[in-house]
């Protein structure tokens, strides 16, 4: 299988090529995997597609990992955004917490 076509960095499609990435890590299957690092692979999925979004519409993304702030600049752009997307803020905490292992 080849790597997708790769775009410039402020175009919507490399942000979802990270995105898709960023899923096919989270659905790795792996007894060696913590749970909290496949949450975190679903956490940047869903900020980069959010952002991908934002930029088709000509929104600079800011630089920020809070789901629930990226879904609101989507409703305030007049995006209808599903509940389902909604609920991807919970994965917030996942974005940087759980990264490295507890102090």
């Amino acid at each position: 299988m080849r790597p997708p076509e790769r775009f410039a960095p402020d175009d919507p499609r490399e942000w979802l090529n990270r995105a898709r990435s960023n899923l096919a890590l989270a659905t790795g299957s792996s007894p060696e995997i913590y749970l909290e690092d496949l949450c975190f692979e679903l956490q940047q999925a869903a900020e980069k597609a959010i952002k991908a979004v934002l930029l088709s519409r000509g929104v600079e993304p800011p630089y920020v990992h809070d789901l629930a702030v990226l879904v609101t600049l989507l409703s305030e752009d007049g995006v209808e955004t599903p509940s389902a997307v909604q609920r991807c803020a919970r994965l917030t905490v996942y974005a940087v917490e759980a990264r490295y292992p507890a102090l």
